[in-house]
């Protein structure tokens, strides 16, 4: 006598075999497992409910960690930095907030002790103010008169020199800027690891910047008509970009800072330091216990230790006796967002 096979167990082998057939269906065929198969027997009664759904399994066996987000960066006092516009002025670039290393342990007296400032994130013109943007500035009667006091010095892309601090802090303020705090234009010359110059330690020389060698002033170009051998200034950004992307941060031209001068950071002391420091009497109109400004960078005429990012200049702020200083203007945040595209 033939034994009767249920109908359940010779269909389910059929829907097996297909299931494992079909491999062009839309929906992806479930996740294979290496368990042992096991045939169930059939129901006698009221069928069981359906066992739930197998959790969704993760495409991607090894997906990539997740990246960390990028701390803030805090000064000592708690004031974050704060981030660059989405715009800037044109001409102009952003310097990170944070800290960055002054001054030089091995450098002039005046530039020591080495330590760590936090300035607050700022702009920094590209370059140098030319003859051409101060005499349109002059023209338009919102800045003081003032003219190179050498012939040959009137180039329109030559820096403009022969300024006072006074002409530089007009100037700046007629274009919505500021001159730069003496932390600011360092830490814009230099870099936060305490470089020398804008390009890094490597040796100075007139392939990176325009200064008294052996070729003599000015990388040996001669001033046209008298004392030819004072040489003159090059027009502004002759040279490769620095740090931040700035243009003659050490040679060229003096620029002026807005600080009042001291013999020494030691001698400053926390008028020097800690957050945004703005120097001896920080930054008020007058200053009982100096009478003079700063100008930072070296220049054409003058030889390799003055053209780093550390060498510090005192002269009076009326420029009397005369001197072929220059400058370049600075913003705030909140300036360089008035000054930028709308």
């Amino acid at each position: 006598m033939r034994r009767r096979v249920p109908l359940a167990l010779l269909v389910l082998p059929v829907l097996v075999a297909s299931a494992g057939c079909d491999r062009g269906a839309a929906t992806p065929p479930a996740a294979q497992t290496d368990a042992p198969v096991v045939v169930a027997a059939p129901p006698t009664s009221t069928p069981s409910p359906s066992p739930a759904p197998a959790a969704a399994v993760d495409a991607d066996p090894d997906p990539a960690p997740a990246v960390p987000a990028k701390p803030a960066v805090v000064a000592p006092d708690g004031t974050p930095a704060l981030p660059c516009n989405q715009k800037s002025p044109a001409d102009m670039a952003c310097i990170d907030g944070g800290p960055f290393l002054r001054g030089a342990d091995d450098g002039p007296e005046n530039a020591r002790p080495q330590s760590t400032v936090w300035v607050q994130t700022f702009y920094m013109d590209l370059r140098e103010v030319t003859y051409a943007e101060y005499e349109a500035c002059e023209k338009e009667k919102r800045c003081n008169d003032a003219r190179p006091r050498y012939t040959d010095y009137d180039h329109p892309n030559m820096p403009m020199t022969g300024v006072s601090w006074f002409d530089a802090v007009k100037y700046c303020e007629a274009h919505g800027k500021r001159l730069p705090s003496e932390a600011q234009w360092e830490k814009a010359a230099r870099g936060t690891e305490g470089a020398l110059y804008p390009w890094g330690n490597d040796p100075i020389s007139c392939e990176r910047a325009i200064y008294r060698d052996a070729s003599g002033r000015g990388c040996g170009l001669k001033k046209q008509f008298s004392k030819p051998e004072t040489g003159r200034p090059w027009d502004v950004g002759s040279r490769p970009a620095g740090v931040y992307g700035l243009f003659d941060m050490v040679g060229n031209s003096w620029e002026w800072v807005d600080d009042w001068y001291s013999k020494s950071y030691a001698h400053c002391g926390a008028a020097c330091e800690g957050v945004d420091p703005r120097g001896p009497c920080g930054g008020e109109p007058t200053c009982a216990s100096t009478r003079n400004k700063i100008v930072r960078g070296g220049s054409w005429y003058w030889e390799d230790e003055k053209a780093t990012g550390v060498y510090r200049r005192a002269h009076v702020p009326s420029n009397d006796p005369f001197h072929h200083f220059g400058f370049r203007c600075a913003a705030t945040i909140e300036q360089a967002a008035a000054l930028a595209p709308k």
